[in-house]
């Protein structure tokens, strides 16, 4: 399995030290951020609307086996029990039909090492797609909305360890 940054640096456009740069932001940074723009903005809407059927189908099938990972192996314990929460909000992305504060604060009670350790398996779920474009463009979709997450996780920890240091 793929480690978290090399999932980053393989579909985003982003090189180590930048992606360590980043991930060392706050989220408030990193939403305003250029880059972050720059990767939204690269992103292929067209590709990723026309092909919402093909996504939807490898999430359906993918998912599943994905929440039972995260439930028995990482010990999360709020984890969707159907595909179609994380399908719909995809859609929405997509649609910009939802924000990504609103998929932060969704993901909050996740542990960011099992949040970190999901991330290159969640972007893996589209390696199975025949067609090059389609599996890239949701890869780097799937990628970039995980690196707001890991982005958030990260200073969420950093923010509890101060508050543990001031008490």
């Amino acid at each position: 399995m793929s480690s978290l940054f090399s999932t980053f640096t393989q579909h985003l456009d982003v090189t180590s030290i930048e992606l360590e740069v980043i991930l060392s932001k706050s989220l408030y940074e990193v939403l305003n951020s250029p880059k972050l723009q720059q990767e939204l903005n690269s992103l292929d809407i067209v590709v990723l609307k026309e092909t919402l059927p093909t996504a939807g189908a490898v999430l359906a099938k993918e998912l599943p086996p994905f929440y039972n990972w995260l439930k028995n192996e990482l010990g999360v314990k709020r984890v969707p029990d159907s595909p179609d929460h994380t399908t719909k909000w995809v859609v929405g992305f997509v649609n910009n039909q939802e924000s990504l504060t609103h998929l932060v604060e969704l993901h909050r009670p996740v542990p960011r090492p099992a949040l970190e350790a999901s991330v290159p398996r969640l972007v893996g779920v589209f390696a199975g797609v025949e067609d090059e474009q389609i599996r890239q463009e949701w890869q780097k979709a799937v990628a970039a909305l995980c690196l707001v997450l890991v982005v958030a996780s990260r200073e969420q920890d950093r923010l509890n360890l101060g508050a543990l240091a001031n008490s």
